[in-house]
């Protein structure tokens, strides 16, 4: 069997969204074929209940082997499909937002589109992102420079269609031959910056990403929660991908700095980032499911 777009979803302690997500499919279709994988990362709440009583998808019990993993495994799962449709399980789609994003990536060279996205009460979500620099490491986007911002705020982007360096991944549209080419998503970020690095690498190989404001989605955000862990490895893989496209000199610039930034924040009460200052100058603090507790600087 083979259908315009494989839809795939992690799940990690989803009960309160995945139904809503799964609900929107439908109309967000408009007529194109579809299927729908999730892959539950372990999740301990009712997630798998919910799609154990759902006949629109077909739901797989993993253990927690990371969100790049989840998804790999749900698009192997998945018959073959012109595009692939990576989802978060505190979305939800719009009306016909899946054939709107798929005109825009079959355009000569386009591999990924996001959508527009909102926030729950219908403001726009800032989602599109520049790419890493020593100067975005973060401790001056308050000036509101793009130099020092990799968070795009100005609303003026996201009124056109345009190519980006990357977006987050919680509604990616991305087309099959690129997800293959990239050998899917590096299951070694575990959690945060594998949308990133599938973005860059696939710009590397000719692949544009690319912002369209015709699709709309709605994306909650923390669905699963965020904790001390989960933003230290936010912070750790973000020197990761640095260090892999950079080089090891300019890496450790990089991981001074947010060593700095961490600090600051956490000296202005930023709570989770005290454990994160720790985690970056004592490696043995580091969530063991980075494999990245070897050396200062993490590979």
């Amino acid at each position: 069997m083979t259908v315009d777009v494989a839809a795939v979803v992690v799940t990690y302690n989803s009960e309160n969204h995945i139904d809503e997500l799964l609900d929107t499919i439908p109309a967000a279709a408009a007529g194109l074929s579809y299927s729908v994988v999730v892959v539950d990362n372990g999740s301990v709440d009712g997630t798998l209940d919910r799609l154990g009583q759902r006949s629109d998808c077909v739901a797989i019990p993993s253990t927690n082997r990371g969100y790049a993993a989840g998804i790999n495994t749900a698009v192997a799962a998945s018959p073959d499909a012109e595009a692939i449709l990576i989802l978060n399980p505190d979305a939800t789609l719009d009306p016909e937002c899946i054939p709107r994003m798929l005109d825009v990536l079959r355009k000569p060279g386009n591999g990924i589109v996001a959508p527009r996205t909102r926030e729950a009460d219908g403001s726009l979500s800032p989602t599109l992102r520049r790419g890493p620099t020593m100067a975005r490491v973060g401790g001056l986007s308050f000036t509101g420079l793009p130099f020092f911002q990799e968070r795009i705020e100005d609303p003026r982007e996201y009124e056109t269609e345009h190519e980006v360096e990357w977006a987050v991944g919680a509604i990616l549209l991305v087309r099959a031959e690129c997800f293959q080419a990239m050998n899917g998503l590096d299951e070694s970020y575990f959690l945060y910056s594998e949308e990133t690095d599938l973005s860059l690498r696939a710009k590397d190989a000719g692949w544009a990403t690319v912002y369209t404001p015709n699709a709309g989605a709605v994306h909650i955000g923390g669905g699963s929660g965020e904790s001390a862990t989960t933003h230290t490895m936010k912070m750790l893989n973000r020197i990761r991908l640095y260090r892999r496209r950079r080089g090891p000199i300019r890496a450790g610039i990089y991981f001074g700095l947010t060593v700095l930034v961490e600090f600051r924040r956490a000296v202005l009460g930023h709570d989770k980032s005290w454990p994160t200052t720790r985690a970056l100058l004592q490696p043995s603090r580091r969530p063991p499911a980075l494999g990245a507790s070897r050396k200062l600087i993490p590979r």
